[in-house]
């Protein structure tokens, strides 16, 4: 019989120990000096092509600590009470949204390499850039973009304040209060994280439109940051952090997650895919034929069978959700996929014969990535790993899947 965790028994392990932490930043520190060095010679030696990847990049870290700030929402108005032990890595990754305010401004420096509409000559012989020249203008752009950072980042800290209060206080108004936000938030957080799609992402071709491509950004944004939580989850376990608080219940839990978001991710890229293809209308089947061009083509299938097909019929199995080595994998090779994803959607609108990588497409997402990474683990020190004063939190140690 399975013997779960109570408070009495992983209160020690709650805090992180100073020598493991102090060894990760060091880590973390390098790997961050590493990536905006490299940045930066990229930079001088090829200008164009720094922004563009630094775009994939930037775009593929933040929709993960927004995919967190969204289960975190959701978490709170649900009233979830299996992921009260895991949330407070969600809440540490979604705290680190006030960081894009600053990695944002390399692609507001480098609007003009990255963005058509942003050139005042080309629009001027353009009738369709110029009836979109109220919305997609430079001022405008860059005004929203600080916009969308401030609503995540107001509602990030909100939320996260509430939460490392109530370990303090125990007190059930701070919950409620957080479900307060969260209603209103989770409207606000969603339209502007599609509007944010429809700038930086849709933009890069102002001649094709969907509306529901937020959703579909948003949907690879929410798997990913599953797929991240379960590999930090995983790691903290293997060096003898959270292994009771978070037990094979709540990865079984967790892969379901993963499970479910693959097939919903599935559902809007299809829906996407076969409005287009049935309407058959130049303006928006562009979209689509840029990407099946070349070695592009191949990058299409591979989204078709790494992002669907395999981790359905992988998931979709009972043991593999409970096994450890397994779910790990499963996370791996989704958060590789889920950047592809990203780097499918932006590069063909520039590499129109096919594939070209870069070694700026790694050291890019690098920069952006350990700087993250970096704010979450020196967040993650200063508070309780698990959300201590939570009324439900028994009830999470305690939980078993049916």
């Amino acid at each position: 019989m399975i013997e779960y965790a109570t408070i009495e028994h992983t209160r020690e392990s709650w805090r992180l120990d100073e020598a493991v932490w102090t060894r990760v930043r060091n880590v973390i520190a390098f790997l961050m000096l590493l990536g905006w060095a490299g940045c930066a010679a990229g930079f001088f030696q090829d200008s164009e092509r720094f922004f563009r990847s630094y775009l994939v990049g930037f775009l593929d870290v933040t929709l993960i600590a927004l995919g967190c700030l969204f289960f975190v929402m959701v978490m709170y108005l649900t009233g979830s009470a299996w992921s009260v032990t895991v949330r407070r890595i969600f809440e540490t990754i979604m705290v680190t949204i006030p960081l894009a305010a600053v990695l944002v401004l390399p692609i507001l420096g480098g609007i003009h390499h990255l963005y058509e509409w942003s050139h005042s000559e080309h629009v001027a012989h353009d009738k369709i850039l110029l009836g979109k020249a109220g919305w997609l203008n430079p001022e405008a752009f860059v005004i929203r973009a600080f916009v969308y950072v401030l609503i995540w980042s107001v509602m990030a800290i909100r939320i996260y304040t509430n939460s490392t209060a109530q370990d303090k206080t125990k007190s059930v108004k701070h919950m409620d209060s957080t479900s307060a936000w969260s209603a209103p938030g989770l409207l606000l957080v969603f339209l502007s994280v599609s509007t944010a799609a429809f700038d930086w992402i849709m933009s890069l071709n102002p001649h094709w439109y969907s509306t529901i491509f937020g959703i579909y950004v948003y949907a690879g944004g929410g798997l990913a940051c599953i797929a991240t939580v379960t590999v930090i989850c995983l790691w903290l376990r293997r060096h003898g952090i959270l292994a009771q608080s978070i037990h094979l219940e709540h990865y079984h839990d967790l892969g379901k997650w993963m499970f479910a978001l693959t097939v919903f991710w599935a559902y809007i890229a299809f829906s996407q895919y076969m409005l287009i293809w049935y309407a058959n209308l130049a303006e928006e089947t562009v979209f689509y034929t840029k990407r099946l061009v070349g070695s592009w083509k191949f990058v299409s299938g591979l989204l078709l069978f790494g992002h669907f097909i395999v981790p359905f019929f992988f998931l979709i199995q009972r043991r593999v959700k409970r096994n450890l080595g397994a779910l790990l994998a499963a996370a791996l090779w989704i958060l590789v996929i889920c950047y592809i994803d990203l780097y499918w959607m932006v590069m063909p609108n520039f590499d129109k014969e096919g594939v070209r990588p870069h070694w700026l497409d790694a050291v890019a997402w690098l920069a952006v990535a350990s700087t993250y990474a970096f704010a979450f683990w020196w967040q993650l020190k200063k508070h309780s790993l698990v959300p201590e004063g939570d009324a439900r939190l028994e009830q999470s140690l305690a939980h078993v899947n049916i």
